[in-house]
């Protein structure tokens, strides 16, 4: 019998073909990072301190802007440390935690993008029942719903990976610890691992973007029985940031998942898409076309002192 070792640490070798880049990429990143936590703290500061925006869809989307700060943080921290000349180790513990903690967000933010959905259904064709249907309760447990959903997902996923034997190789090849890079590490035959990790990965986005679909079918619907062009415009204008959004979102995950032949170089620049632009793309695209939020948010930023007068 041979005489296996168990990995107790992994190394991230970190963004494939990027080798002497990486100040230029410590810069980009943090700054996407910065960008990225100071525009979501800001969408949460200008929801939270309005009273007018205390409303089912703004409730949703604050739960979006938590997530999109936590979500770049559990790998960009990791990938800015040894970009800065620091060590590239991670912890098998650390490891786990960063798989787990990267499909929970990703997971509970597929399922929030659902049900941000299905509120804009509810508002646009069924306006007079609105108020009832989310009500504060119904808000609360589909919030929490979310999340649960997006728990057990994540929890399936990780022991599923970490289930198996590492025992040899403790280099990944990318830049954080994802399921494809880490079934190519395992010390066992992870062909049937790799099919239930597929078809789980694949089910739960493709469920949740159906769902959508049938959301927005109803609403065109309803848009086109609207007589007057400004009443349809306005209806339009409401779903536009949440349609641009799904999209940002679900371009990523379809590349890097469901792809038959992975690329490491080209899912890496989709993951990073996915991790920091889109959360960082997040407050602009829901507060650009919406007047309420940006007045809110100049409310905000005068307070702060960063604007000289109250416009």
């Amino acid at each position: 019998m041979r005489n296996l070792s168990v990995v107790s640490e992994f190394i991230l070798l970190g963004i494939p073909h990027m080798e002497g880049l990486e100040t230029i990429l410590l810069v980009l990143f943090l700054s996407f990072y910065i960008f990225t936590l100071m525009g979501n703290l800001l969408i949460l500061l200008a929801i939270v301190s309005s009273a007018r925006l205390h409303t089912p869809m703004y409730f949703f989307l604050c739960k979006l802007s938590v997530f999109d700060i936590f979500f770049p943080s559990v790998s960009s921290p990791k990938m800015l440390c040894y970009l800065s000349g620091n060590s590239r180790a991670i912890s098998y513990a650390g490891c786990a935690s960063q798989l787990f903690f990267y499909h929970f967000l990703g997971c509970t933010e597929c399922f929030l993008y659902t049900v941000m959905a299905y509120d804009r259904f509810v508002a646009i064709c069924h306006p007079l029942r609105y108020t009832i249907i989310m009500s504060h309760r119904a808000c609360i447990i589909l919030a929490m719903g979310t999340s649960f959903f997006g728990c057990i997902q994540a929890t399936f996923l990780t022991t599923l990976t970490f289930q198996l034997p590492y025992c040899g190789p403790n280099e990944v090849d990318y830049y954080f610890c994802d399921i494809p890079v880490m079934l190519k590490l395992a010390c066992a035959d992870t062909s049937a691992l790799e099919m239930v990790g597929f078809i789980s990965v694949g089910l739960m986005p493709l469920g949740c973007f159906l769902l959508i679909l049938t959301s927005y079918s109803g609403i065109v619907f309803s848009i086109l029985q609207i007589h007057s062009a400004e009443g349809r415009r306005h209806a339009f204008s409401t779903c536009s940031a949440h349609l641009t959004a799904i999209l940002l979102f679900y371009m990523p995950v379809v590349l890097i998942y469901l792809r038959p032949t992975p690329s490491p170089w080209l899912d890496a620049t989709v993951q990073i898409l996915n991790n920091l632009v889109t959360p960082m793309l997040n407050p602009l695209i829901y507060s650009l076309r919406n007047k309420e939020v940006k007045l809110s948010l100049r409310k905000v930023l005068y307070q702060l002192g960063f604007l000289p007068e109250q416009l």
